[in-house]
């Protein structure tokens, strides 16, 4: 990746392109009349929305996330319009889509068959008043579609210049590694980004995926970076279940909450000695993150949205990261820890590889 800093927003390339979008995304899932799955989350109306999309792109932001299914398309709806109404010019956004998720009671309104990312991507366009999409995203594991299936048709679109660039979003490893082959092979079209969750409470990314994302410069793009809320400042081991925040009765994305009060316990003094919160905390840890492309992040408010923004500028000292890093660590399993064990001695005969276990 390559980074262009403009102001205090960085830039960084879009995966293995040419297309240069700010590190912090803003997400639209809030927007909307707070309907259906998303009644706990989408309550901004048109007007919030522009003072918050105003507000992002004053603040350097080019790059906004949404998806087909957040609020039935209200939220695609509505970011389309702020964009009209705060007079933005197409060419200054990247706007990032998705399709997959149900949003008819057919029984093809879901998945990532050709017909229904067809009849989709137009339903999209629609209501983002656009006629493009620079990134459509796969939103979820299809496990009847065949993969060839859904990149052929993600690739027609790109042949028409309806979507410029494709990615997916909570892939297996094993399976984004089959459908960069498969493109490669064919032809066709290959996935520029995956759109995950990764957090300082949830590292398993770690394990396969970002190795898998590094090795083949697929850009990594992150949701719920503050795990649901559970790492904005709110909660605390004395305090795990705070009155006004919405994970205290929709509990996800799913943490081990015992690290994470750890973890919270290691950031406290850090965050009283650079005067923020544990949120600018926790998006500074993630944007020092080699593979991370841009940090998805979310706002009902403009002071919540102004205080995730200021993580740009905060730089941890490398002892402050090792301490989270530490703190945060996942626990060894096979076979990642057979791995160092086994290649130990490679390199260097006169290193013994049973060193590190007979202490």
């Amino acid at each position: 990746m390559i980074a262009y800093i403009q102001n205090r927003m960085r830039y960084e390339s879009l995966g293995n392109t040419g297309l240069l979008v700010s590190r912090l995304c803003f997400g639209t899932m809030t927007f909307g009349d707070g309907r259906g799955l998303f009644k706990a989350i989408s309550t901004v109306d048109q007007a919030g929305a522009d003072k918050l999309v105003k507000t992002s792109i004053d603040g350097g932001i080019n790059f906004f996330d949404t998806a087909d299914n957040y609020t039935e398309g209200e939220s695609e709806k509505i970011l389309g319009q702020s964009l009209k109404n705060l007079k933005i010019a197409r060419k200054d956004v990247v706007i990032a889509t998705k399709v997959y998720s149900r949003v008819g009671p057919g029984r093809n309104d879901i998945g990532a068959s050709r017909g229904h990312i067809m009849d989709g991507v137009e339903a999209s366009l629609r209501r983002l008043q656009t006629d493009h999409i620079d990134l459509y995203q796969i939103h979820a594991n299809d496990y009847i579609t065949p993969i060839e299936e859904t990149l052929r048709a993600l690739d027609t679109l790109v042949t028409q210049g309806k979507v410029r660039y494709i990615g997916c979003s909570n892939w297996q490893a094993w399976k984004i590694a089959k459908a960069l082959g498969i493109s490669e092979f064919r032809n066709l079209a290959r996935f520029d980004t995956l759109q995950a969750y990764y957090s300082i409470a949830g590292r398993d990314l770690e394990r396969e995926v970002v190795p898998m994302l590094e090795s083949e410069k697929v850009g990594l793009l992150v949701w719920s970076p503050l795990a649901g809320g559970l790492l904005s400042g709110k909660f605390s081991r004395a305090n795990q279940k705070p009155a006004d925040s919405r994970r205290t009765n929709f509990d996800f994305p799913i943490v081990n909450k015992e690290r994470t009060w750890k973890i919270l316990d290691v950031m406290a003094p850090m965050a009283k000695a650079h005067g923020c919160s544990p949120a600018r905390l926790s998006l500074a840890w993630l944007l020092a993150k080699p593979v991370v492309t841009s940090v998805i992040i979310g706002a009902k408010r403009l002071d919540q949205l102004q205080d995730n923004l200021a993580a740009v500028e905060l730089t941890l000292t490398q002892d402050e990261l090792r301490q989270l890093d530490e703190v945060s660590a996942l626990d060894p399993e096979y076979p990642g820890w057979v791995l160092p064990f086994q290649g130990a001695d490679r390199l260097d005969p006169a290193i013994s590889r049973f060193e590190s276990v007979i202490k």
